[in-house]
């Protein structure tokens, strides 16, 4: 699946999924734009062919647009960026569902505003939005908030695929199950016995093992590439079997 003449806009690339995905699309050719807001992260990318690096907040919708005015056209964003909060509903508060539907929704959603212009123009293009298999899918234990702004994910990445599948941009999710990512990493050894929270998280996988970064960037690169050209607006499950 080579990508030769696209350009992909991937945002939260500085670790985990996004920079497996960042170099597994640049392997294929693919003129990557390889963003964090941490910019310390980016520096890994040094001399890595295809990768061009830029700070982004998310966040802030006026960075977004600026960063977009100043690239090529994009042919492939993948909004990676996200949070995952911990707890049931009882245990969440205002500001916790607040940050996460921003960081989780509305940022994708911004991001794609962003680019949409330009693939319209070009009559192609290609969307691929973080979600994850705790969502509409299914339901996991002290993941309410998380679960609540994935399952928007989904309802966005639907909704964006239905308004443009006659004018060539595709949009479409990728869901994994529990990757391990430094993220994950940092969640762990926040618990007061971080032995039992991993072996804990390990148990939920039916495989009996967490996913591995460069197993979800393959999917990454297929939904990008021309291969995928008949697809849009599917969740596509990495779970290591949670849905079977």
């Amino acid at each position: 699946m080579r990508l030769q003449g696209k350009t992909a806009l991937v945002t939260a690339a500085g670790q985990g999924i996004g920079r497996a995905s960042a170099l597994a699309l640049a392997a294929q050719g693919a003129q990557v734009w390889a963003t964090d807001v941490n910019e310390s992260l980016l520096a890994s990318y040094a001399g890595v062919p295809n990768i061009t690096t830029a700070r982004l907040d998310v966040l802030d919708k006026a960075a977004i647009g600026a960063l977009v005015a100043r690239m090529p056209a994009v042919d492939v964003l993948f909004n990676c960026a996200g949070v995952v909060h911990n707890g049931a509903i009882d245990e969440a508060s205002d500001e916790d569902l607040e940050f996460a539907f921003h960081l989780n929704v509305r940022a994708q959603f911004w991001a794609i505003q962003a680019v949409l212009p330009r693939m319209l123009d070009k009559g192609a293009g290609s969307i691929i939005n973080m979600a994850s298999v705790c969502s509409s899918i299914k339901g996991l234990p002290n993941r309410c908030v998380y679960g609540t702004t994935k399952a928007a994910v989904l309802g966005l990445t639907k909704s964006v695929a239905a308004d443009y599948v006659m004018r060539g941009v595709r949009c479409n999710a990728v869901c994994p199950g529990t990757v391990d990512t430094p993220s994950l990493a940092d969640r762990i050894n926040a618990n007061a016995d971080p032995d039992a929270a991993r072996k804990a998280f390990i148990a939920r996988q039916p495989m009996g093992r967490l996913a591995q970064p460069e197993e979800i960037a393959p999917l990454i690169v297929f939904l990008a590439s021309d291969e995928a050209q008949f697809v849009t607006g599917q969740a596509y499950a990495a779970d290591g079997g949670i849905t079977i």
